[in-house]
């Protein structure tokens, strides 16, 4: 089931050689992501041997192939989970209708919209992370970043075939716009600022693929409920290969953290700088930065945009089977609002809240990953400092909370009281030239670089000093 044909010029589960004008139009698109991949992919490396994983099958069980592979050459395509013929609509308006195999046109320029901000953020990973071969901690580290890049490349050929298959002319010039947009250009950025932030270091790396790659898991989980079954039968898909960018992220965090310790207990100050490693605070420094970027990258928590989104049937919630009630009508939503200096309950129509529901459950499954990186801390030993997550109304551009300061408790501050400790919860200029001062690269199979404790294992049952990269 769920077999990928490889002998296709575009490598599919869709049947694409039935579809000749389609076809077409993606072959004829392919020539120019190729140029943007070679432009904007991982500089210096397009013509190594990659230790990487491609997708044979969609199921969850075995559907990864390992091989040496250039990244050029890596076979992207478009796989869609088996098709169901019998599900229907899940949740808001239509609940209980079978779902949709084409757009119906009075939800045409919403779902453009959904699939084209996904679709952008694709590309910009891949932009974004760009030079951090050059500082590499380890081959298996250098691996892992170009899996997360090669498939972030799959995850926009999965939203291009979307916008090429159902959105005809206009479909196929935001496919093109997708590939001129460029992360941090002043000119023409990509479309959410998290993703036009720079990555130039591997904390920065860890961090990203913690919380903003989290991020998506959920954006994905919730389109994965869509009534327009192409788009959730790609998500669900999509999201069997972010899983292991979570992994990549969280685990790198807590290698830091360990090696942090480690390195604490072999100076006589406890100092971990003086030893070359990222300190405990730091690291707080720039999870705070991170998660609040991407708390953001949900949207208001007050949205009429989401309940449109939800009442139409184009975005659920995560696993909207847990619930028990579907249209979300008639129900409401403590959410604080801030009047004066006073955060002020207010109920909220639950359909007009459903970005907030989606944020609380990314919050509860980052404080998940939270409460692992400090069991880790004290199996080395550190008893005393903890990991925390700050408010979410702390560091907010988005939403109820952009126009105003808070601490990382999520207390009202002023803005002057905010800038005065900055530096104690925001990483600061020195934090970010320390951190990229430690990134050297370590090429030597199964070498670690100073900073970063070893992982507990190989990938795919390979010892931790495979040569994951052909240097």
């Amino acid at each position: 089931m769920g077999d990928i044909d490889y002998n296709e010029r575009i490598p599919n589960n869709v049947d694409l050689s039935s579809d000749r004008r389609l076809q077409r139009a993606l072959e004829r698109w392919q020539p120019a992501y190729l140029d943007w991949w070679q432009q904007m992919g991982p500089e210096g490396w397009q013509a190594k041997d990659v230790y990487l994983r491609t997708a044979v099958r969609v199921d969850r069980g075995g559907w990864a192939h390992f091989d040496y592979v250039r990244m050029p050459e890596y076979r992207w395509g478009i796989f869609l989970t088996d098709n169901d013929p019998d599900r229907k609509i899940g949740f808001g308006d239509h609940e209980g209708e079978l779902v949709w195999q084409e757009v119906p046109g009075e939800y045409r320029n919403m779902l453009r919209r959904i699939i084209v901000t996904q679709g952008d953020t694709e590309p910009a990973s891949v932009e974004q992370q760009r030079i951090l071969g050059a500082t590499a901690p380890s081959l298996y580290d250098l691996r892992n970043l170009f899996q997360v890049n090669v498939e972030e490349g799959r995850h926009l050929w999965a939203m291009v075939y979307l916008l090429h298959g159902y959105f005809g002319r206009d479909g196929r010039e935001e496919a093109e716009e997708l590939l001129a947009r460029r992360s941090g250009d002043e000119d023409k950025p990509r479309i959410l600022d998290a993703f036009n932030q720079p990555c130039t270091d591997w904390l920065t790396f860890f961090c990203f693929t913690t919380f903003t790659d989290r991020d998506g898991k959920y954006q994905l989980g919730a389109l994965a409920e869509s009534a327009f079954d192409p788009l959730s039968r790609t998500c669900q898909f999509m999201l069997t290969e972010e899983a292991h960018h979570l992994f990549v992220g969280q685990t790198g965090i807590e290698r830091v953290l360990r090696r942090a310790v480690q390195l604490a207990a072999l100076d006589p100050n406890g100092d971990v700088r003086d030893m070359g490693g990222i300190d405990l605070q730091t690291v707080q420094r720039f999870v705070n930065f991170w998660f609040s970027y991407s708390l953001d990258l949900f949207g208001s928590e007050v949205s009429s945009n989401a309940a449109d989104f939800f009442a139409a049937g184009l975005k659920g919630r995560w696993k909207e089977d847990k619930y028990e009630e579907h249209s979300a009508l008639e129900r409401s939503m403590n959410i604080p609002h801030l009047e004066g200096d006073t955060l002020v309950d207010k109920a909220v129509p639950l359909r007009i809240a459903m970005n907030e529901v989606l944020r609380n459950e990314y919050v509860e499954d980052c404080q998940k990953v939270v409460d692992k990186w400090n069991k880790a801390l004290r199996d080395e030993g550190e008893a005393t400092f903890e990991i925390t997550l700050p408010s979410t109304r702390f560091h907010r551009r988005q939403g109820l909370y952009a126009d105003a300061s808070f601490a990382p408790d999520g207390s009202p501050i002023s803005a002057s009281d905010f800038e005065a400790h900055r530096s104690e919860w925001l990483p600061s200029d020195e934090d970010r030239a320390y951190v990229r001062s430690l990134m050297t690269p370590v090429y030597e199979p199964g070498q670690m670089a100073s900073w970063i404790a070893a992982p507990r294992k190989g990938i795919n049952g390979q010892p931790l000093d495979y040569e994951y990269v052909r240097i």
